[in-house]
């Protein structure tokens, strides 16, 4: 028997064509009575990238740049299911029901992602797929690693190039 799909992981990237996999997340939801969480990692710096930043912050001023910088990531989302719902559903609200919550971290993305599904008790992941190369499709690091190593049915929703009509721009 096949377990029931009660809570999505949807993980974004934020990139201009992420409601596009987030169309994906929406679809299954609905057609599963599932509910949504939304998953955006921030990626850590490197030791040299932290060090170069202790040299021009204190503690508290870092605080507080990881802090605006999560506040971002939920704004961005917040626009990005405002513009899907206004394009694709035309303002039906429904999607807010399905939608758990939104949630930021930091780390490294498939690992949190990982982690996440698992902490959030998850049934399934959707996430997109950049790809690379020019003559043949690749995932990006992140799907390939979390699509190997997860227990769990993971969609990896293949992004569009270039603008599409669920485009969404800071």
């Amino acid at each position: 028997m096949v377990p029931e799909i009660e809570k999505i992981l949807y993980a974004t990237d934020l990139s201009q064509n992420a409601a596009y996999a987030f169309s994906y997340a929406d679809y299954l939801a609905e057609k599963l009575d599932a509910k949504i969480i939304i998953l955006h990692v921030v990626e850590k710096m490197s030791p040299d990238a932290q060090i170069t930043l202790q040299t021009y912050l204190d503690a508290e001023d870092h605080k507080k740049l990881l802090a605006e910088r999560a506040n971002h990531a939920i704004e961005r989302i917040k626009k990005t299911l405002k513009t899907f719902c206004e394009k694709e559903l035309q303002g039906d609200q429904q999607i807010e029901d399905r939608i758990e919550s939104i949630k930021v971290c930091k780390g490294y993305p498939a690992e949190e992602i990982l982690k996440k599904t698992v902490a959030l008790n998850c049934d399934a992941i959707v996430m997109g797929a950049h790809e690379k190369g020019s003559t043949h499709t690749f995932l990006g690091s992140v799907a390939k690693s979390v699509l190997r190593r997860s227990r769990h049915p993971t969609f990896v929703v293949p992004l569009p190039r270039g603008e599409i009509d669920l485009s969404v721009h800071d």
